[in-house]
């Protein structure tokens, strides 16, 4: 049982990348599914969160209007549309699964799965 994440690249300031979360062994319609990013240096932040529904969703203040998270259940897969992106958002992105909305929405630890995360390099 795992997630994987898919998608990251060296991209220019500016550019457009689109990363995927896949889940092995289960459903993702059953979680809500949040992105996470770790930059060199910084703490780990909480980027975005879809809910299990997909009605609702909520973005960290750094990337409001640039990202957006979707997904397909029937592909069993999560997006992170980015856009305009810039040297900062540099790091690798990790996505999780959760069981409970709420956990999701703030962006806490309790999650129940963890994928191994994807490098996105922004080049200035």
């Amino acid at each position: 049982l795992q997630l994987v994440e898919s998608g990251g690249g060296l991209v220019q300031s500016g550019g457009s990348l689109r990363l995927s979360c896949a889940s092995s062994g289960f459903t993702l319609d059953d979680y809500a599914i949040g992105w996470f990013r770790k930059a060199p240096g910084k703490e780990r932040e909480g980027v975005s969160c879809i809910r299990r529904s997909g009605t609702d969703t909520n973005y960290a203040d750094s990337v409001k209007g640039r990202f957006t998270i979707s997904r397909d259940n029937a592909k069993n897969t999560v997006y992170l549309q980015m856009n305009s992106l810039i040297p900062e958002d540099t790091g690798i992105y990790y996505c999780a699964a959760y069981g409970t909305d709420y956990y999701c929405l703030a962006s806490t630890d309790r999650y129940d799965y963890f994928g191994l995360g994807t490098q996105v390099t922004v080049s200035s």
